[in-house]
């Protein structure tokens, strides 16, 4: 299966039909351009395992593939990299902050594949793809979508993101620059399908800030807020809380340590956000305390099971104390979250939830129907392709597009030929795709 001159194709091995778990492949004139590889957590009996899709299809074809694109920083993009990136033999690349997530993962894995840095807007060519990296706001900073120049057709491929005008940390949207696009003729938008069933427009990151100091000033004792490490903008917005609240900022969790030290080695967090360490936290009134903590989603061994299981090793939260969940509940993990929160209000601990506040507590990174809506009528794409989603979200996300004028929306899954050009059309299920687990450093088949 090896794509002539003439064609123009796109295959997901992850991330179509489910959420997380994202690559995608492209495929023209012999040779084929990767854009994310990424990971899921499935609770299975063996605990929480790490799983992310077979390559088998790619590896198989490696000496055809050009390059690897890492949209942005987020694990359901990049997490598998350290994983499989020797087998692809060939760059990764992607802007500065995402390579300061991805290399000490990469080094840490043992992983040698080297990490080409980037700067948004820049065009290069991989091959026979022209690539231009397209600035767009979402939850984690320095997120690209991306345009893809073929000489049989031009694809753009929106990787995650939303329509933010105030982002707190980075370039608000830039507008224009997608509205430019749709006069370049593009051939299909293969696009985030996340929050297509949501009406409306997203939150912006600047939405919160009233709220969530409203909840952290009037707070008799400490603070803990859960919310995703890799959300810098909400790192941003509750390290200027902890300031005018007049707390001290502690962090507690592998992840955040790592993704703070990521951004301020990029320019982020360089105002309102000094962290002391978690040994002074004992010697401070709680009244003057704010906690940020892994762990929103209930993952086992993260800092916020672990307090709300008072089995942490340098604090214990008291009665009167208030845990805030600055984060949205993945589907799936409905049950940790409310166990966690239930041993929480044994002990007299308040809880406040963002999907249960009527104040802004957490703003998605995705967009809405009215955004994407906007998108398509700027584009003006032929196609629709959507990805990043669920099936119901697919056909939401497709019914959208031809609400917006799209003439052709093409839905499937993972495996699937999208043939763009030179006639559209979907081949189901053309390629193998399946799920590897790490097994204590061993790559095994899902069964």
């Amino acid at each position: 299966m090896t794509p002539s001159t003439e064609d123009l194709w796109f295959i997901p091995l992850g991330g179509s039909g489910e959420i997380g778990m994202n690559l995608n492949l492209f495929g023209h004139d012999g040779r084929w351009i990767m854009v994310d590889c990424g990971v899921t957590f499935e609770e299975t009996p063996n605990g929480n395992e790490v799983q992310m899709p077979d390559p088998q299809f790619i590896v198989d074809r490696v000496d055809h593939l050009v390059g690897i694109v890492a949209t942005h920083a987020h694990m359901d993009h990049i997490g598998a990299l350290p994983y499989l990136a020797d087998l692809f033999r060939c760059p990764i690349y992607t802007t500065a902050f995402t390579a300061q997530v991805l290399q000490p993962k990469l080094r840490e894995a043992g992983c040698r594949a080297p990490v080409r840095v980037v700067a948004p807007k820049t065009s290069m060519a991989l091959g026979p793809f022209n690539v231009r990296w397209l600035p767009i706001t979402h939850s984690t900073p320095e997120t690209n979508g991306l345009l893809i120049e073929t000489s049989a057709g031009t694809i753009v491929h929106t990787a995650d993101w939303k329509i933010d005008p105030t982002p707190i940390v980075g370039d608000e949207f830039d507008q224009p620059l997608w509205q430019a696009l749709g006069d370049q003729s593009i051939d299909a938008v293969v696009c985030d399908s996340t929050n297509a069933q949501r009406l409306g427009h997203s939150i912006s990151e600047g939405d919160l800030y009233e709220g969530l100091l409203d909840l952290v000033s009037n707070s008799p004792g400490r603070v803990a807020i859960g919310c995703f490490a890799s959300n810098i903008a909400r790192l941003q917005t509750l390290g200027r809380i902890a300031s005018e609240s007049g707390r001290y900022l502690c962090l507690l969790g592998r992840s955040l340590l790592s993704m703070t030290a990521a951004a301020k080695a990029c320019g982020y967090l360089s105002e309102n956000f000094d962290p002391i360490p978690p040994n002074d936290l004992g010697y401070l009134p709680p009244r003057e305390v704010m906690i940020l903590a892994t762990g929103s989603q209930g993952e086992p061994g993260a800092a916020l099971p672990r307090l709300a299981a008072n089995r942490h090793p340098t604090l214990e939260l008291d009665r009167g104390d208030r845990v805030i969940y600055s984060a949205k509940a993945i589907p799936g993990n409905e049950q940790r979250i409310a166990a966690m929160g239930a041993s929480f209000k044994a002990a007299g601990i308040e809880v406040i939830h963002a999907d249960q506040s009527n104040l802004p507590l957490h703003a998605s990174g995705h967009p809405n129907a009215e955004e994407l809506s906007h998108m398509y009528t700027w584009l003006k794409p032929n196609i629709a392709i959507p990805v990043h989603g669920e099936p119901a979200h697919m056909q939401t996300n497709a019914a959208l597009a031809k609400r917006a004028g799209v003439p052709r929306q093409l839905v499937g899954r993972n495996g699937d030929l999208f043939r763009i050009a030179p006639m559209p059309s979907v081949m189901r299920s053309a390629v193998h795709v399946g799920r590897l687990f790490d097994d204590r450093g061993q790559l095994k088949i899902v069964p």
